[in-house]
């Protein structure tokens, strides 16, 4: 199970540092981040991690409360152009609201993406049906 876990972070110099070393000595994986600032000193970090019973744990026992944890959805796409919005357009035309995105990485010449959606069961059963 992919997980996404959000953890609101001082907006400070070395606030990540810390948070991935916090993890990193719980053993966690950290295979997507985005962190965005929101506000004047704070700043929200998306994590998608692994195991993420541990990484809950570790933060809040450093005082750092997970806002949402949440399953998501990896997927690959051609790294050609137009495959994103064609991906999207799917998802959209399924009613399915796109909450998060994260670029993961390569996998043989494709993009892997992580999708946190409104509704995963119905994105899960598009992507089967499109790359069953």
């Amino acid at each position: 199970m992919l997980t996404e876990v959000i953890v609101e972070l001082e907006d400070r110099i070395g606030a990540l540092a810390d948070l991935g070393e916090l993890l990193g000595r719980q053993g966690v994986n950290i295979s997507a981040l985005a962190v965005v600032r929101v506000g004047e000193g704070h700043a929200l970090a998306h994590l998608v991690l692994e195991p993420a019973d541990v990484a809950v744990r570790a933060l809040q026992e450093h005082g750092l409360v997970p806002e949402r944890v949440r399953e998501v959805l990896s997927v690959t796409l051609e790294d050609e152009p137009g495959a994103l919005g064609r991906y999207c357009r799917l998802l959209a035309d399924a009613s399915i609201d796109l909450e998060a995105v994260y670029l993961a990485g390569e996998r043989n010449g494709a993009k892997v993406l992580v999708l946190a959606v409104s509704d995963l069961e119905a994105a899960r059963q598009l992507h089967a049906q499109e790359h069953g």
